[in-house]
């Protein structure tokens, strides 16, 4: 059965043939992984990952390999180099289709959300039956002519001026004798004129009341729904106008949530996190591991002694420490991160020596 499984499919060339150089490594060392990692410093499931091609090592864990296989350390970090560009440019490349795909969802769900307006009194869209003979009111005002309540009085009061100009009693009406009605005080045309205008004025009150009411009615009855349940006119879900973070399967967390939490248990870290920063303090090489997808960085440290500590400081946020206990590495909590300039690594050896990387440009 062979020692080693198939590398990914799909992993870039440079990066396969670096980790198939690092297999031939420990193969002609005559090194089991757990033995490497003792002689290293670092894990056994980190070695897993790097030599089956899920993350690429850090530099100091090549440098390492090469001190304890005998290897030229020049020629081997030459390779790394290389494969190390590769594997930035393929975060790079998923990094753009995940920006892609929430690109799309949000624009999915904008458009969702614009499908069922919200229809006030008097919008556009919203008509009513007033019953036989009565036509209707609409959006756009009675009998289809622009406007909203504006338009719905003045066409109530021009069709009341059309019936009082036909009702009897009216000044061009039949029956305008001279004869006296009840409350007109006399006979003569001047009260009849002023009785007239009395009506005029109630029908048209009457009228527009009658309006409003209906109109009120309709909005009630097209926001709540019909008679069947069936809405009529619903105001958009305010959550079909918001697009929740897509992570890709295995992540956890996004930004602020990641605050202080393990990088690998949240899904992290391997292939995608990368070092964006690094320096060297004493004997030990000091990182910053930063996630894009995750919005989130930490501070590892390698080749270190123990009682070392290490911390990653965010421009805002807390700092979250670290300390070398058992091994000489190790690395802390995560910080919300939105760019890779916000963040720096900091060392404090055991010996005294400090140092901090300078964040990228």
């Amino acid at each position: 059965m062979p020692r080693w499984k198939a590398l990914p499919e799909g992993l870039d060339p440079e990066v396969s043939e670096f980790t198939s150089q690092l297999r031939r490594l420990v193969d002609r060392s005559g090194l089991s992984i757990a033995a490497v990692s003792d002689r290293t410093g670092y894990s056994k499931t980190s070695w897993e990952r790097y030599l089956s091609g899920r993350l690429l090592p850090p530099k100091g864990a090549v440098v390492a390999l090469a001190q304890v296989t005998g290897t030229h350390q020049g020629h081997l970090t030459t390779m790394w180099e290389l494969a190390e560009r590769a594997w930035s440019r393929s975060e790079m490349r998923h990094d753009m289709t995940m920006e892609a795909i929430r690109i799309s969802q949000a624009r999915t769900a904008l458009a969702e959300s614009g499908k069922n307006p919200v229809i006030g009194a008097g919008g556009a869209g919203a008509t009513v039956d007033l019953g036989p003979g009565r036509g209707s009111v609409s959006g756009q005002g009675a009998h289809g002519a622009p406007g909203a309540h504006g338009a719905h009085r003045a066409d109530g009061a021009s069709q009341a001026s059309a019936t009082a100009r036909r009702a009897p009693g009216g000044p061009s009406g039949p029956g305008s004798g001279t004869g006296p009605r009840p409350g007109s005080g006399s006979g003569s045309g001047s009260g009849r004129k002023g009785g007239g205008r009395r009506k005029v004025t109630i029908f048209v009150s009457g009228v527009v009341g009658a309006l409003v009411v209906i109109a009120a009615a309709f909005t009630l009855t097209s926001l709540g729904g019909d008679g069947d349940g069936k809405a009529v006119a619903q105001s958009p879900s305010p959550k079909a106008s918001t697009s929740a973070p897509v992570l890709p399967e295995g992540v956890k967390c996004a930004g602020d949530a990641c605050a202080g939490k393990d990088p690998e248990a949240m899904g992290c870290g391997g292939e995608l996190a990368r070092t964006i920063a690094s320096a060297t303090v004493g004997t030990a090489l000091v990182e910053v591991r930063y996630s894009k997808t995750c919005g989130a960085a930490w501070a590892r440290i390698t080749q270190a002694a123990l009682g070392d500590e290490i911390r990653i400081t965010p421009v805002k946020g807390e700092s979250q420490n670290g300390a070398v206990e058992t091994a000489t590495n190790a690395y802390t909590a995560m910080s919300a991160a939105p760019d890779e300039a916000s963040v720096k690594a900091c060392a404090t050896l055991k010996t005294g020596e400090t140092g901090c990387t300078t964040p990228p440009q």
